[in-house]
């Protein structure tokens, strides 16, 4: 998912648009995190980067979206750069002494 959400309309508030993102990320994480892993693979990772504008995106980790959100909005944006890659990952693991 690569996309820039506008939280800009004449009937909608603010607050509603922000928790439509919100909703529309978390069905779009439990959509991929549901499709068949390739073999090999023990989960789906994602790719995140959050940013007023595709330029000026940072990379984030993904429990981190809501929260980046919620500072974007407390900037004062009116719409904002949300990219969202899946990828499949192979957990590693500590050995215990």
């Amino acid at each position: 998912m690569k996309k820039t959400f506008e939280l800009t309309h004449p009937k909608i508030k603010i607050d509603r648009m922000v928790e439509s993102v919100k909703h529309e990320v978390k069905k779009y994480l439990k959509r991929e995190r549901n499709k068949t892993l390739p073999e090999g693979a023990d989960y789906w990772d994602f790719d995140c980067k959050i940013g007023k504008s595709a330029q000026t995106a940072d990379v984030i980790h993904v429990a981190t979206i809501s929260q980046q959100i919620d500072t974007l909005i407390t900037e004062g944006v009116t719409s904002f750069y949300l990219e969202v890659l899946v990828k499949p990952a192979i957990r590693t693991f500590e050995e215990k002494e």
